[in-house]
């Protein structure tokens, strides 16, 4: 028995050395990085069940949750996973039932704390109660909420609680920590909801409120995974220098940079090819004709990324502008047509799927 669980563990622990790996290649972004932190907790983990009494009843349930948490960057982050079905699957229990799990796990470590039913239902209170309040913390950050500080925050602060539950268990006797007994929570579990003494009516009422919570958790997955075609648009915005709606850089000093952030967020349920381009202009007023002119147009920015279905890009841009004489920087967004280099003012402008603008005055 001993050399066969040797055996697991060295596997196991392998599995964590690839999928580290696997993360270090992605680092690239946040959510690589994320996947690595995850994977090296669960490394860490693993190398303790070789340390403590009885460790599949110490870790499992939480090995369980790391490892989940670490298919759920997969899924939400990476192509071609973050365009299917997988992505909802794996994304709901790390916000309706996971961070309740491991913030009870650290809270009540003891065996006769809580019984099974009573975890499992603060789970999803608690998880639903931590999602928006993480989202309130976000808000005053310069992050915001947006996908990747949701995502990132929400692990984090899972993997945190996971593991102070797993310190407050190994300081428990055996005989007192907290395991998830499946078998004997699923008899309970059925011997609670379908009691022996109790009148066939009651039961058969049970039996049809189980019913409606696996239509009512049916439904919830098809909206939100098949959900009714709105409006197909595109956004398109500028934040300031703090990523937030205000502070745009108006009074500009020649050569001196302003950082900006370009969002471009794609709502055309499919996915999209687009391309930034920035540029400086000269305007000129005709008060005889109430017409505007552009007498000078130069480029100071141009990039082509590509977006699948809701996903988001936000740019930071530092804005630099050598010489004096423009007044206005003008952002254009373009879809799968992008015009020749040939085609210039009002005609580039208005070819464009999207514009933005900032009046400026450069000293």
């Amino acid at each position: 028995m001993a050399n066969e669980l040797k055996k697991l563990i060295l596997f196991i622990i392998s599995i964590a050395f690839l999928t580290t790996f696997i993360g270090l290649i992605l680092i690239e972004s946040y959510p690589g990085v994320l996947f690595v932190v995850v994977a090296i907790v669960i490394f860490v983990f693993l190398n303790k069940l070789t340390t403590v009494e009885k460790p599949r009843e110490v870790f499992a349930d939480l090995i369980a949750v790391l490892i989940w948490l670490d298919l759920t960057v997969l899924c939400i982050f990476f192509p071609p996973l973050n365009s299917s079905i997988i992505r909802v699957i794996f994304a709901l229990p790390i916000i309706i039932l996971l961070p309740g799990y491991t913030l009870i796990a650290a809270l009540f470590p003891r065996r006769e704390d809580l019984d099974a039913i009573e975890r499992i239902t603060l789970s999803f209170g608690l998880s639903i109660a931590v999602f928006p309040l993480l989202g309130l913390v976000l808000n005053y950050t310069p992050w915001g909420i947006q996908l990747e500080p949701v995502v990132i925050s929400l692990v984090l602060f899972t993997v945190f609680l996971t593991v102070l539950a797993g310190v407050r268990r190994i300081h428990l006797p055996s005989s007192k920590r907290f395991t998830v007994p499946w078998m004997e929570f699923a008899t309970n579990t059925w011997h609670t909801l379908m009691p022996k003494e109790g009148s066939r009516s009651e039961r058969v009422l049970v039996l049809v409120l189980l019913f409606s919570i696996l239509v009512a958790v049916a439904a919830t997955i098809y909206v939100i995974t098949i959900p009714k075609e709105g409006e197909h648009f595109t956004e398109f915005y500028l934040l300031g220098e703090k990523g937030k709606a205000a502070d745009y850089p108006d009074q500009i000093i020649a050569g001196l940079n302003y950082q900006m952030f370009v969002g471009v967020m794609n709502h055309e349920y499919r996915t999209m090819n687009y391309t930034i381009e920035i540029w400086t202009l000269k305007k000129e007023f005709d008060t005889i004709r109430n017409t505007t002119s552009i007498l000078a147009m130069d480029r100071l920015f141009r990039q082509s990324f590509v977006l699948s279905e809701n996903e988001t890009r936000v740019i930071p841009y530092n804005l630099s502008i050598e010489k004096t004489g423009y007044n206005q920087v003008e952002f254009l967004l373009f879809n799968e047509t992008v015009p020749d280099f040939n085609i210039e003012g009002e005609d580039r402008i208005n070819s464009s799927y999207r514009d933005l603008n900032l009046w400026i005055d450069i000293r």
